[in-house]
């Protein structure tokens, strides 16, 4: 036989013996860890804000069972609490309403994401705190306690308040995000009285030296503050997503020349951006608002999470919402798979996959992309090196060689995942069929000899 014959031949063997799957897409909102839709002051399943109102006041005890919810499925509780329901005498913090809280989110299936504010106007500066000497910058009349900033003493009990809570809960297991709250009402900066940078800044660098292993979220109203925080490394977060009133209009007026002037426009690539809802969903819709455009907005500004107060979506803005849902965060979907189909025991074997985030954002946390050996309830695993929190939407390439598992010979069924690194289960609901009830998605047959 011609010697360019036999090497087609060997070729064409070497070939049939790889596997290459194309995984079917789904089209299915997908609830994955740290995206999504927001519960506010309350976790999945309790009962909902009624009309156009919410509360500021984080829960402080047990919510009111509720009957049937329609609200997405979230994975992110956010709650709030003012300094005066925390510490009402100085020294004797309630650590307990957080901890509560980060239980029940954990029995719900859910994350806590949190803000400590100092104050608003319904809800003063802890009388304690009034009275300890501290200066403030109104006169005595005015119908609220505004504080120096300044002022040593804030910086002291504010900060001995937000150190203790980094020492206490940074780097929880349930804890997804913190806000970086200091100056203003709702320590957002809507104030009369704000001070000059460098005291924002120490008030901000208290956060990053309190809560060195959590993500941390920069308020939006500081431009300096804002593009000092998030220089340092936190996303950030707006809290009137969606107002589109004639005369002056964040969403047109603001949050646009903002992001731009500062510089944030990439913050996403590395952190977060979440957003709150100016009112509520059925305010824009009383108000004619385009819920085409300000979701269009969010998505174009690579947003991960919001927060809708809790609030009922219109069934008129159901199918816009859940459109959204499918493209905020992250949406990871593998498109192509190659592999040998027979392989040596504990030798190496060449794998390749095509990856598509097919979101607006990456994960943020270090997923661990692993490929499994099953046969019957046993299988093995084997770690992929890739490092998730850098897949941008687009494509993502990972070619690897394999240390294959010593097994016996047998034929195995190859499976991959999303591992959470702490737990070693899959955690991302992948956008393809094949998932599994372990959470496991099956690729094809593998043989070992």
């Amino acid at each position: 036989m011609p010697k360019i014959v036999t090497f087609l031949l060997f070729a064409s063997a070497a070939a049939a013996q790889t596997v290459v799957v194309h995984p079917k897409l789904i089209h299915d909102v997908l609830v994955n860890p740290g995206m999504g839709i927001q519960t506010f002051q309350r976790f999945n399943g309790d009962a909902l804000n009624s009309a156009l109102k919410w509360s500021e006041e984080g829960p402080t005890g047990p919510l009111a069972a509720a009957g049937a919810v329609n609200f997405p499925a979230s994975t992110i509780a956010y709650c709030r609490w003012f300094w005066e329901t925390l510490e009402p005498e100085q020294g004797r913090v309630r650590w307990d309403i957080i901890e509560n809280a980060l239980a029940e989110a954990h029995r719900h299936g859910q994350a806590l994401a949190i803000r400590l504010m100092p104050y608003d106007q319904k809800h003063p500066l802890p009388v304690w705190y009034q009275k300890s000497g501290a200066k403030r910058t109104n006169a005595g009349g005015a119908p609220i306690w505004e504080p120096d900033f300044s002022d040593p003493l804030y910086l002291k009990y504010w900060g001995d308040l937000v150190k203790e809570a980094g020492r206490r809960f940074d780097g929880h297991p349930d804890l997804d995000t913190v806000d970086i709250s200091s100056v203003g009402y709702w320590g957002e900066g809507w104030s009369d009285y704000m001070p000059a940078f460098p005291y924002q800044k120490k008030l901000i660098d208290i956060w990053f030296d309190a809560f060195p292993a959590t993500r941390l979220l920069m308020n939006f109203d500081e431009p300096q503050a804002l593009a000092y925080g998030t220089g340092r490394g936190a996303g950030w977060r707006l809290d009137c997503l969606g107002d589109l009133r004639p005369k002056w209009a964040h969403m047109r007026d603001f949050y646009p020349e903002q992001i731009a002037r500062t510089g944030i426009q990439d913050v996403w690539k590395h952190s977060p951006v979440s957003l709150e809802t100016c009112w509520v969903p059925t305010y824009w819709k009383e108000q004619g608002w385009d819920v085409h455009y300000i979701l269009g907005e969010a998505l174009r500004w690579h947003v991960t999470s919001v927060n809708v107060k809790s609030s009922a979506i219109p069934p008129e803005f159901a199918a816009a919402f859940e459109d959204f849902e499918r493209k905020m965060g992250y949406r990871l979907e593998l498109r192509r798979i190659e592999y040998p189909g027979s392989v040596r025991s504990g030798s190496a074997a060449p794998v390749k996959m095509w990856w598509v985030n097919s979101g607006v954002a990456p994960p943020y946390r270090p997923y661990v992309l692993t490929l499994a050996f099953a046969s019957g309830d046993e299988q093995e695993t084997v770690d992929v090196p890739a490092d998730v929190r850098k897949w941008l939407p687009g494509d993502t390439v990972v070619e690897e060689d394999i240390n294959v598992p010593r097994l016996k010979t047998a034929e195995y069924r190859l499976r991959v995942a999303l591992l959470d690194p702490r737990t070693r289960k899959p955690a991302i609901r992948l956008g393809i069929e094949g998932r599994s009830q372990d959470g496991w998605y099956d690729l094809g047959s593998i043989s070992l000899r």
